[in-house]
């Protein structure tokens, strides 16, 4: 074998190397943020749940109520194609509202 043909032999395998990494594929994407949405809606729903339970409260509804619209949004921007911006807004979202939780709520 020349020295030519050992590199082009090796081309591929250089090729394929960088696509074998740790990224995610779109689809992929779009399935993580879908899952981790879904597991949002389920928890704000239950903590949902427990605050009505504790104090009732319109403002406990309100502000839970938008945190469970926000992750149906995420879910809706996933399948869409838009997984940045999905998981921006679901990252912004989930610390807004757990923080109106913490300072508005009493």
């Amino acid at each position: 074998m020349s020295s030519s043909d050992q590199d082009q032999d090796q081309q591929p395998q250089d090729i394929a190397e960088p696509a074998a990494g740790r990224r995610l594929t779109p689809r992929q994407a779009r399935r993580l943020r879908i899952v981790l949405s879904s597991v949002g809606m389920a928890g704000v729903a239950v903590v949902l749940a427990l605050r009505i339970a504790s104090r009732s409260s319109v403002l406990v509804v309100g502000v839970y109520g938008l945190a469970l619209i926000l992750c149906g949004v995420v879910i809706e921007l996933s399948r869409n194609g838009r997984t940045r911006l999905g998981s921006w807004l679901l990252g912004v979202g989930l610390v807004a509202a757990v923080g109106a939780d913490r300072l508005l709520i009493p």
